[in-house]
């Protein structure tokens, strides 16, 4: 379960800026997540509550934007959404794909009390 190490982390950002802005209360934090991170919502907002307990994120909402995966064709340009990781344009089936979204995972925002 990754997403235990992830909600570490996202606390690890959170009480930096609830030092730096002198936060009293978080009221929201929204999250975006891509496809490719695997990560479960239902368990990263289980572990989300488990880590707020006793913070100022206690009771904060969060709210997760998922990034669909989505694929930039190197020959002929197209950008696409991939579905079940197949990476094939499907303007031209070239395989030469980057990946231009679905990898995100960051703090999109905090909506907070001061």
């Amino acid at each position: 379960m990754h997403e235990m190490a992830i909600v570490d982390s996202l606390f690890q950002i959170i009480n930096t800026k609830v030092k730096e802005h002198q936060i009293k209360k978080i009221l929201k934090v929204k999250l975006k997540v891509g496809e490719m991170t695997v990560v479960e919502p239902m368990t990263l907002t289980a572990c989300f509550e488990v880590y707020a307990q006793d913070t100022v994120a206690e009771g904060a909402e969060l709210v997760i934007e998922r990034v669909p995966l989505q694929g930039k064709c190197r020959e002929c340009k197209n950008v696409f959404r991939v579905y079940n990781y197949n990476f094939k344009c499907p303007q031209c089936e070239s395989r030469f794909v980057d990946i231009v979204a679905g990898r995100e995972l960051y703090i999109e925002n905090l909506e907070v009390e001061q």
